[in-house]
């Protein structure tokens, strides 16, 4: 490969891969894919674009803020990038499709902890691309779901037009250039900018909002926020028009371990291990490595480093270290310095369940029960919904007894059913979710509970009435039926909605009266923690499930008992708790059926 940066950046790759830049397993996975990319002969590779890119933004934009390690000033100093955003750039500018001009990478996601120059790199990458494909009337947007988060990247690129314009591209004349910052958009245009236009604008809001714009280059900035992979997918449908088209998902790790974003990283990591082709996909993820059940060192400055690309840069290792220690000492505070500056999904601190426990299990035992392999959420509802069908018809198939378990909703809000049952040692949860579609929005935005997701995912529907009819339930249990589930009994605490027991009664089905006595929902909370924690349980992936189990908080009595409610008003734990339901009425049937083997071979 040729380049003015080509040597720098292929040493980067290398050094990454060879341990001379410390880095984590993804990004090592990262470095060696790219490198391969290189040498296969798969693409043709062109590093004019990407020169062009990285000399742009190195000769055009400057600090507007800051400081360096040595408290020396940065404003109005040339942003000079640094190898690993270098890097970034080869790594989506550089594959070419044999003898046309068409780019290989058309989606990214650069995943980096906070302080790392994020925010200012996204400002400068959307300056330099746009300029890039001027020729095309290029127009690039940046989006964030906050207006301030917005606001930094419209800033930066204000002060580089108002203040350093002409220090970099000569042939710019000043009325040539318009600039918006009020109420109705905050934007940056050029119609005749060396014989092409550029259009960049920072926008807000979900993406719903912005249905109908038309663009080739998006930047979803903070994905973590995103409540459900539909607002990403409306962002990169905006760019369908466009060949050389590129969507970047930008984000550190947020607080929801089972939501879009944490798919994304883990659909990313797949492709960086080879599990996953998709050579249209770059990705740069930053994290501290994790064990086996999702723990992280997170006093080690060694994780420190592997975590944070800019380490030495922006991140001061001292105040890193310090960091680390009020995290050690105050639990409180620890959650975020994992999420925020280690860049690693955890469960609230409050939450008894070790979320990464459970993904493995039901990984590793859905391998053992082979089931087929679950389709990337890009691939859309019509896929997500087959691979469910295709799913339930072979789990149907299997020679197991199935207990059922309700949690029945006050009125309008989150009503679930479960039925469990056990295959050769592995127990297995299959769920269901209602939710009154009037009020789903509101509950989705003020709870963020991600219910369209669940939706697309065919976990959950939206019921057409302000409150969840039991009849719906009802009906779920008598398909599943259909389906060739044998459903032996469900349990049910009957003083909630009679109807929905007289219901179940007429519809044939053996509902047994189940109070909510903490000493019985015990052993099918046990029962549930002792097979994830062995990698028997399998819950077809239902991020519904993983939403639940990370909201349970425990407390653990001195009989080794445990009495569990959800860890915050906001909520919700319903799917776990009729989980549980089912669980208990699978054990006190099996434990009745040996209680009478017993007694006849007497």
């Amino acid at each position: 490969m040729t380049g003015k940066y080509a040597a720098e950046v292929v040493k980067y790759a290398q050094d990454v891969v060879d341990g001379a830049v410390i880095a984590g397993e993804d990004r090592i996975l990262g470095c060696k894919r790219f490198l391969k990319m290189l040498e296969d002969g798969r693409y043709e590779v062109n590093a004019k674009d990407a020169d062009f890119v990285i000399g742009a933004i190195e000769r055009t934009f400057k600090h507007r803020q800051g400081q360096a390690l040595d408290g020396t000033p940065m404003r109005g100093k040339p942003f000079l990038l640094e190898p690993w955003q270098k890097y970034c750039v080869y790594g989506m500018l550089i594959f070419f499709y044999h003898g046309t001009k068409e780019r290989v990478v058309k989606e990214s996601l650069i995943f980096i902890p906070r302080k790392n120059s994020k925010t200012f790199f996204i400002a400068a990458l959307s300056w330099g691309l746009g300029l890039l494909e001027r020729m095309s009337g290029s127009k690039v947007y940046v989006v964030a779901l906050v207006l301030k988060q917005a606001m930094e990247t419209f800033d930066n690129w204000e002060y580089n037009l108002t203040q350093n314009w002409y220090n970099g591209m000569k042939e710019a004349k000043a009325d040539g250039w318009k600039l918006l910052n009020n109420n109705m958009a905050h934007s940056i245009e050029h119609k005749n900018l060396g014989g092409g236009s550029l259009h960049l604008e920072a926008l807000a809001g979900n993406a719903g909002a912005h249905d109908s714009f038309n663009c080739n280059i998006v930047i979803a900035d903070e994905i973590h926020a995103y409540k459900s992979p539909e607002e990403y997918s409306r962002l990169k449908e905006a760019t369908k028009a466009y060949t050389n088209k590129l969507i970047i998902g930008i984000s550190t790790a947020g607080d929801d371990g089972t939501g879009f974003c944490a798919k994304h990283v883990e659909y990313c990591r797949s492709v960086l291990k080879g599990v996953s082709q998709d050579d249209a996909l770059f990705a740069f993820i930053c994290k501290a490595d994790e064990d086996d059940a999702g723990g992280v060192d997170y006093l080690d400055p060694i994780q420190h480093q592997k975590a944070n690309p800019n380490y030495g840069v922006t991140i001061r290792p001292k105040e890193m270290e310090r960091e680390a220690q009020i995290a050690e000492s105050d639990p409180q505070k620890r959650k975020d310095f994992i999420t925020r500056s280690l860049n690693v999904f955890v469960s609230s601190l409050r939450a008894y369940f070790n979320l990464a426990e459970f993904q493995t299990s039901n990984r590793e035992a859905g391998a053992e029960l082979g089931m087929p392999p679950t389709p990337h959420y890009s691939e859309g509802e019509k896929a997500l919904m087959a691979w469910r069908e295709e799913a339930l018809a072979k789990l149907s198939k299997l020679k197991v007894k199935w207990y059922g378990g309700t949690d029945l909703s006050k009125l309008h809000d989150l009503t679930a059913a479960a039925i469990y049952g056990e295959y050769k040692g592995v127990d297995i949860i299959i769920t269901h979710e209602w939710f009154p579609i009037v009020a789903a929005t509101a509950k989705a935005d003020e709870d963020k509970i991600p219910l369209f997701g669940w939706k697309d995912e065919g976990h959950l529907t939206m019921t057409n009435a302000p409150i969840t009819n039991h009849a719906d339930v009802v009906a779920w249990y008598l398909d599943m039926k259909k389906r060739g589930f044998n459903i032996r009994q469900i349990g049910h605490d009957r003083k909630f909605c009679r109807e929905y027991f007289t219901g179940m009664k007429k519809a044939g089905f053996t509902v047994v009266d189940q109070p909510q006595l903490h000493y019985k929902k015990n052993e099918g909370f046990r029962r549930i923690e002792a097979k994830a924690k062995s990698k028997k349980l399998y819950y077809l992936g239902s991020t519904a499930f993983e939403y639940c189990i990370s909201n349970v908080r425990a407390v653990e009595k001195t009989d080794d008992a445990v009495m569990y409610e959800k860890a915050a008003e906001n909520k919700r734990i319903d799917v776990f708790d009729c989980s549980v339901f089912a669980a208990i009425r699978m054990l006190e049937d099996q434990e009745k059926s040996e209680n009478a083997g017993k007694w006849l071979n007497e």
